[in-house]
């Protein structure tokens, strides 16, 4: 009987000591000329292709060091926690408070992502819709793609925030969703609400955050430094959020009546 003679730890070793390979490195160090071979021995390991370069790229799940967006790369070449390039574009899109133009994603993903995501239309797996002249990628759920486009709608009212979100490396759905929501209701909010606000969403970034928050909402970052202190100091008072007079009035206790009975 023959005796296996390719064995997976040899490719576990090369990939830990080159952190990626391509297929012709790796059917080098399991010592083969057949694909399939490499890819049997693949089977037996936790691995990942990359969503860069047409997915010639492998790497050990233990290696990939995923950042906040599930990305990773390595001497420029790109890997993902959601897989492929499709499905990357398409999980990008669904989690997105404010959908995605094709240029915004080509710069989150660092690849040209036109044609992947012309792919996932015509597969229904995400819709677009037209705005401004260009088609935002949208979520194919109705509610979700009505909050996108909501959203959207805010961000292009306002260029240079909407700039400011495109440029950014790394900016949280958390942190778009709520500068959408302080533009949203910013003709209902004072000054003094606006300003606590923009704090909060501050005190939540940590350090350079009153920087970061006043260069996305047009606010003065000594404005937004100001309701971050506030907040710390807890200089918040219900009379100034309640108007004064107002909530519940004081009960008065009754006296019980007297008896004709009691005055004899």
């Amino acid at each position: 009987m023959r005796t296996e003679s390719f064995h997976a730890d040899d490719l576990a070793k090369a990939l830990r000591r080159s952190k990626i390979a391509t297929m012709p490195e790796l059917k080098k160090a399991l010592g083969t000329e057949v694909d399939v071979t490499v890819f049997r021995k693949l089977k037996q390991l936790a691995y990942r292709t990359s969503y860069s370069h047409r997915g010639s790229y492998y790497t050990l799940d233990e290696t990939a060091h995923f950042d906040q967006n599930g990305l990773w790369s390595y001497q420029s070449v790109w890997f993902s926690r959601y897989g492929t390039l499709l499905d990357t574009a398409q999980a990008f899109v669904e989690n997105s408070s404010a959908g995605h133009f094709a240029e915004e994603l080509d710069h989150l993903l660092h690849v040209g992502t036109k044609e992947p995501l012309l792919r996932l239309v015509q597969h229904e797996r995400v819709t677009r819709e037209p705005v401004d002249g260009l088609y935002l990628y949208c979520s194919m759920n109705p509610v979700l793609r009505k909050r996108q486009l909501l959203a959207r709608h805010v961000l292009q009212a306002e260029p240079t925030l909407a700039g400011s979100l495109v440029k950014a490396e790394v900016v949280s759905d958390e942190l778009k969703a709520a500068i959408v929501l302080l533009l949203l209701f910013s003709s209902v909010l004072d000054e003094k609400q606006r300003r606590l606000y923009a704090g909060l969403e501050s005190l939540k970034l940590g350090y350079g955050g009153d920087q970061r928050i006043a260069e996305f909402i047009g606010m003065d970052p000594h404005t937004v430094a100001k309701g971050r202190r506030e907040l710390l100091e807890q200089d918040l008072a219900i009379d100034r959020i309640r108007k004064a007079g107002g909530g519940r009035k004081p009960l008065k206790k009754k006296r019980p009546k007297s008896s004709p009975e009691s005055k004899n």
